[in-house]
């Protein structure tokens, strides 16, 4: 029987060119969904195993139903990305040859109400992709204070109205469902401005998602253990679809080719991977006209790579 958890990849010719160089090893799907890409990776290099990891628990269900055809070159785990290295330590010894991020919401969660990722109909507040954990957007939007509120919507949304959005969201608490925070941005939000770019309630949505999901600080924590685990030769891969993401991966990913040079004042100097990976992607890549139009999610994609180099420059 196929799988309910179905999902296109994005980006996946991309992906596939950018990874099939790699040595023989572990391929590492940091955010395995429903083994999309795996899938297509293990079908051009038979010599490669999987270890997918995901934080949501349908979706580890999901990928070892739809790529149980591989056998024991796959492993599916559920956990978060920024415990990556303890993962991979408990479930491989090989050298790790690849690791893909494929950032943000998926269509699954999106199209399932009662996740309460969507702003269409009526839904608890929940947003959670890991759903045992206790955070939860009930708990961001009835409990957190406004100037709290409105820092998360401005910051994580990029959203102009920010502090509008949430002293409405506190007027109008208890908020108990995804209809009672439209609402709230709606009112929020001058007419005028509701009627151009799109939902007016997507920027706060996803703002409080990537906050119930510490999103961006469990990116950055994944992506400095990833350069640590690959072998020489290895390839990160990251997939963005929110500006604020791409902007970590572009720095992360200049400053370990030793494009920059940034200390931070008051913090500790940790040991730099700077100059031990070259940039495959000197630009983000974007998807192609084709994709664009006829996979909504695929738009907003910027996949950006780098190979880890056999001697780094400069030792």
């Amino acid at each position: 029987m196929k799988s309910m958890y179905q999902h296109e990849p994005v980006m996946s010719r991309e992906v596939i060119e950018l990874l099939t160089p790699i040595p023989h090893g572990t391929f590492v799907d940091a955010t395995v969904g429903g083994g999309g890409h795996s899938r297509l990776l293990l079908e051009v290099r038979p010599d490669l195993r999987v270890l997918g990891i995901d934080r949501d628990a349908d979706a580890v269900a999901a990928a070892r139903e739809n790529l149980a055809q591989f056998g024991d070159r796959v492993q599916i785990v559920q956990g978060g990305f920024e415990n990556l290295t303890t993962i991979v330590k408990q479930n491989t010894e090989e050298d790790i040859m690849g690791i893909l991020f494929d950032l943000g919401v998926s269509s699954p969660q999106l199209d399932r109400p009662e996740r309460g990722f969507s702003y269409w109909g009526e839904a608890p507040l929940d947003m959670r992709m890991d759903s045992s954990q206790e955070l939860n957007a009930t708990t961001v939007l009835n409990d957190y204070t406004e100037g709290e509120l409105a820092m998360i919507i401005s910051k994580n949304g990029e959203e102009r109205f920010a502090d509008r959005i949430a002293a409405r969201i506190v007027a109008n608490r208890p908020m108990e469902t995804t209809a009672d925070l439209v609402n709230a941005v709606q009112e929020a939000i001058p007419a005028r401005f509701r009627r151009h770019g799109g939902n007016p309630s997507r920027r706060t949505f996803q703002a409080i998602r990537m906050e119930v999901n510490r999103e961006l600080p469990s990116l950055s924590a994944g992506l400095d253990e990833s350069v640590h685990l690959l072998a020489p030769g290895g390839r990160v891969l990251v997939l963005a679809y929110h500006s604020l993401e791409d902007r970590i991966v572009k720095d992360r990913f200049s400053r370990w080719a030793g494009k920059q040079e940034q200390v931070v004042p008051g913090l500790p100097v940790e040991p730099n991977p700077r100059r031990s990976v070259r940039l495959l992607t000197r630009r983000a890549l974007r998807p192609r006209a084709s994709e664009s139009t006829s996979n909504r999610r695929a738009r907003s994609a910027r996949l950006r790579g780098v190979e880890k180099l056999t001697v780094p420059v400069g030792s």
